[in-house]
Parts: C-alpha cells; sequence; structure tokens
C-alpha cells in the first residue's frame, strides 16, 4: 500500500467548517482560514432551479427579478427552509472555494447549527451537505463556536458566556469543560429587527419598504439607546395610500421605538440564562462577564444596555461576525481535542 505525506494529502481533500447562518454563508478552509464570506442568497432558473448566482450577486437582485428568476435566502430563522436552494447554494459555494481544482477525496464539514434546532432539521442540514459533496458531516452548536472563536477558554471548570446575536436567532450559553451547562435560543434576531423597522415606517408612514432598506436603516443609525446617537436618513419607499414613489426623514429615535420589543426578548433571555446557572459558575460571571458575538451585536448601544440590566461586564468579541467560523475552523484543525464539544 502506498503512504502519502499529509501535504501531499492536503491536495486530494479540503476539509471545511461552515457558518451557514441566515444571512451570510462564510467558509473555513483547513490550514487557509476564512476564504469565503457571502449572503446565504441564491438566485435560480423558476423552470429548471439551474443556479444563475449565489451570495452578493443574488442578494443585488432580491426584490427585482423577474418571473422566470427566484431569488431567496434558503435559510430561515437558523434553520433550512428550502431544502433544494440550500443544497445548491451549498455546491456553488464549494465549487467557488476550490475552483478548478478537482478534489480525489470529498471533504469533511463541520457546520454551526443552532443550539434550538431539532433532529429534523439538524438532519436536513447533514443531508444538505452530504448531497453538496461531504463526505463526513459534524455539527457544532453556534454558541459553543463563536465562545471558541470569541478565544474563551471552553475548556476550563470556570465557567464562560456568550450571547450570540444572528440574522434568525439569539443564542445565549453557559459553556464549562467542552460542553454547554445551558443554553437558550430564541428565533429572534437581526432579521426580526428588520421587520420591525419595516412594521413601523409602514404604521407611521404608510410606506412599504423592503428588508434590504430596514437592514440599511439599522446599520446607519439604529440603537437601542436613544440619547447615544442623534442622527436621521432619508428613506425611499412606496405610498401605501397613492401607490407612488415617496421619500420621508426618519431619526434615530423613531429606529429606536421600533426596536423596544426585539431587544426586550434579547434581554429576557440572557436573564433566563444567568437564573439558570448554577450558584458555583454564576460566582465566574462576575469575574468574566459576558462576551457578545454575530453581527446584531454591534447594533449601538446593545452591550451597554444588557451591561446596565444584568450589572455584569459586557464586551464585544475582537471579531463578531468571524466568531462562528473561526471556532468551528479550529475544531477543525483540532478535531481530537474539541471531540466533546461537537454534537453527537
Amino acid at each position: 500500500m502506498k503512504f502519502f505525506p499529509a501535504k501531499m494529502f492536503s491536495l486530494f481533500s479540503t476539509d471545511l467548517a461552515i457558518d451557514l447562518g441566515t444571512a451570510n454563508t462564510l467558509v473555513y478552509v483547513r490550514n487557509r482560514g476564512i476564504v469565503l464570506d457571502e449572503p446565504s442568497v441564491v438566485a435560480v432558473k423558476a423552470s429548471t432551479n439551474q443556479v444563475l448566482a449565489a451570495g452578493r450577486a443574488a442578494k443585488e437582485m432580491l426584490g427585482k427579478t423577474p418571473e422566470s428568476i427566484v431569488a431567496c435566502r434558503p435559510m430561515r430563522d437558523g434553520v433550512i427552509a428550502n431544502f433544494e436552494l440550500t443544497e445548491s447554494m451549498l455546491r456553488y459555494f464549494i465549487r467557488k472555494v476550490h475552483g478548478n481544482r478537482r478534489m480525489l477525496i470529498s471533504p469533511r464539514m463541520i457546520i454551526g447549527v443552532p443550539s434550538g434546532i431539532t433532529q429534523v432539521e439538524r438532519r436536513a442540514v447533514e443531508d444538505s451537505a452530504k448531497q453538496a459533496g461531504a463526505r463526513e458531516v459534524y455539527t457544532i452548536m453556534e454558541p459553543m463556536a463563536a465562545a471558541i472563536g470569541a478565544g474563551l477558554p471552553v475548556q476550563d471548570p470556570s465557567c464562560s458566556m456568550i450571547v450570540d446575536i444572528g440574522g434568525g436567532t439569539t443564542e445565549v450559553a453557559v459553556i464549562a469543560l467542552k460542553d454547554v451547562v445551558f443554553c437558550r435560543s430564541v428565533r429572534v434576531g437581526g432579521d426580526e429587527m428588520d421587520r420591525a423597522i419595516v412594521q413601523y415606517v409602514k404604521r407611521k408612514y404608510n410606506l412599504l419598504i423592503g428588508e434590504r432598506t430596514a437592514e440599511l436603516i439599522k446599520i446607519q443609525i439604529g440603537s437601542v439607546m436613544p440619547a447615544i446617537t442623534d442622527e436621521s436618513m432619508e428613506v425611499k419607499g412606496r405610498d401605501l395610500v397613492t401607490g407612488v414613489p415617496k421619500t420621508i426623514t426618519l431619526t434615530s429615535a423613531e429606529v429606536h421605538e421600533s426596536l423596544l420589543e426585539t431587544i426586550a426578548t434579547i434581554v429576557d433571555v440572557v436573564r433566563v440564562a444567568l437564573e439558570n446557572t448554577p450558584p458555583e459558575l454564576s460566582s465566574d460571571l462576575v469575574d468574566k462577564g459576558i462576551v457578545m458575538a454575530g453581527g446584531g451585536s454591534l447594533l449601538k448601544g446593545l452591550a451597554q444596555l444588557i451591561s446596565k440590566e444584568t450589572g455584569l461586564k459586557v464586551q464585544l468579541a475582537e471579531n463578531p461576525l468571524l466568531c462562528v467560523v473561526m471556532g468551528a475552523g479550529k475544531v477543525l484543525e483540532q478535531l481530537d481535542f474539541f471531540k466533546e464539544a461537537l454534537l453527537k
């Protein structure tokens, strides 16, 4: 039997760690790092399901396609909403990562999934990855991956607390000894914030805007504490009364008002996690505080609000958007060390 050195074997197979998020998909390649960061959007021909574009190019098509083309987000609330389109999107991204190189051995994949995922939803993720070309699929809880990616000492007996706010879910986990002590997940995240802004503008101004416009509003002038910013921006949409395009000026105070209910849900889930943390581990949190990750954690004032409500120190991870994929990548690089962190 002929044996190949490790470096040569890497030419035959390229193992991947994937953050298959509601808003964005990130891919980490073993020994290379993050090689892809694209929106979780795919555009296909309506008649044949042939993929025309995925990622940024497909996101530009959202809400603008003719009947012959369907552009959509196949992930909703952190789980697969459309199996075929998710498989097509994954296959497209994997092909893009590999370029023109043909892998002689299919890659192994580690995929981050929400902690509140059901067995059926988890099986859908695994099947989708296998259909897209994986030979083995491992899954890891997103808050666990985020904690590892944020550099928290998840292997220690002292506990760490992570709040991961993604596009579709908010997950709060207390972690010790490479396992989750307590975790709570709610299907509220960045997308819910966008929808809240859409509904607020519709109710107050009779103006219909798209979710992409709402996302832009959230990023530019969104905040959870109105005293932080006093900004405004012009917003264009369709007047629901006259049916013609219209422009309004929206202030940061109004965006804050629209987000109150969503933010309250996120604060509540943090409180529930703290209430269910064992007393011996709670004392660790007094010293170490809470670490926040995910795109939703970048909302202005959110870390300060959670700190005010809990009385604990709250800090953002160094790269909140990359924590899950970086954590899954570390697990991929040190699979034996982190095997207890994977979902069984």
